[in-house]
């Protein structure tokens, strides 16, 4: 199988993905009022709306581990194809965290999911960064890229179970001895990658087929953007880039700056306090000090992927003309996080959307958009 399964380029349209809310505590760290349930009916009803209002892809996260918002976890297998079950043309993506898995494992499990939702399931490919979840659960911490190193022969595991008959693989941290998965999937499923890490960097130019990265201003993603790309063209390779956002539309910018103003207001500060350090040891972990969150202080860290940064906040004309920047700058999908998701998402919808869509086609940055993935067969 090809390395690489997608074409890139500033012509296709810009896509959207919403973090699926299968933890408790919503999207921010703060008392403020947050209409967003986590049980599954609120959840079924948010992807229908999310569906209708045109985002293509749902990220359900993963913890196993309680704190800092995230006191109930429900897991995001099963939320992810319950959804996919409910939905016609939406697509899930699961969070795996590859320290807490063998990757056969989840071949198999992707593979049913790939099946019974007609090739709309995905994976977000995570090394981990929350040491406690590790300590609890009795599994060994590596140091930081180390971690790295078993999620890319992670992503090398899944390809050949996807793509291959009699598959055997000898590595550092995994060993498959002539292994046959059936039925497989028929087109394999997307790779996402987390992290903001230069090893995490470099392993999605060499592996992975989406980047998801922090959210970052203009400036700040651009760097990326062209760094991570740039890593992967050094291997024949294309890739994408998501990023995060916290989204505040009201019919004033005024309006939609007081929500933010009260959302950090409100912040608990004792869970953020330590949200702050837990992220800042994962940070230090890295050999150049470059990482998720290495530069975020309090009020960034009150959305803990940093969504505020990427300044989403305002009137749906502001907000739509800086998603096109951030489209013109390279960035291909805006993973979204809301404060009262089912009201939100269908406003994002009605309002922000068509706006986007129409900037777009103004500037030239719309074409039909490239396949997503291949049949599979052959060698991975």
């Amino acid at each position: 199988m090809s390395q690489s399964i997608i074409e890139t380029g500033a012509s296709d349209p810009i896509k959207f993905a919403y973090w699926v809310s299968n933890l408790s505590g919503g999207q921010v760290v703060s008392t403020i009022e947050q209409r967003t349930g986590y049980d599954i009916d609120y959840n079924v009803r948010l992807a229908q709306l999310a569906e209708a209002a045109g985002f293509d892809f749902a990220l359900a996260p993963t913890r196993y581990l309680g704190g800092y918002r995230a006191d109930g976890q429900h897991d995001p297998w099963v939320f992810s194809t319950t959804l996919l079950r409910e939905t016609k043309t939406l697509q899930l993506i699961t969070a795996v965290l590859t320290g807490l898995w063998h990757p056969v494992v989840v071949a198999k499990l992707g593979a049913t999911a790939a099946h019974v939702s007609d090739g709309r399931w995905h994976i977000n490919i995570l090394a981990g960064w929350f040491q406690a979840e590790y300590e609890a659960l009795g599994v060994p911490w590596l140091p930081h890229d180390d971690r790295y190193r078993r999620a890319e022969e992670f992503i090398a595991v899944l390809q050949g179970a996807w793509g291959q008959e009699n598959f055997s693989h000898q590595g550092e941290f995994f060993r498959i001895n002539d292994y046959t998965l059936k039925p497989r999937p028929a087109a394999r499923p997307l790779i996402f990658q987390g992290g903001s890490s230069t090893a995490a960097r470099r392993m999605a130019g060499r592996s992975s087929d989406w980047y998801f990265t922090n959210g970052g201003t203009l400036a700040e993603i651009e760097a990326q953007v062209d760094q991570v790309k740039g890593y992967a063209a050094e291997h024949g390779r294309s890739l994408r880039v998501g990023i995060n956002a916290f989204i505040i539309a009201r019919d004033t910018e005024a309006e939609a700056r007081e929500v933010h103003r009260e959302i950090v207001r409100l912040a608990d500060v004792d869970a953020v306090n330590g949200f702050a350090h837990a992220v800042k040891q994962a940070g230090a972990s890295t050999a150049d000090g470059v990482g998720n969150w290495a530069t975020s202080n309090f009020e960034d860290l009150v959305q803990p992927n940093d969504g505020f940064k990427t300044n989403l906040i305002g009137t749906p004309e502001q907000i739509a003309e800086r998603i096109v920047a951030y489209k013109e700058i390279g960035v291909d999908l805006i993973l979204a996080g809301f404060l009262h998701y089912q009201e939100e998402v269908e406003y994002f919808g009605r309002r922000i959307l068509p706006l986007v869509r129409e900037l777009e086609a103004a500037k030239g940055l719309r074409s039909s958009p490239a396949p997503e993935a291949p049949a599979l067969g052959g060698a991975a």
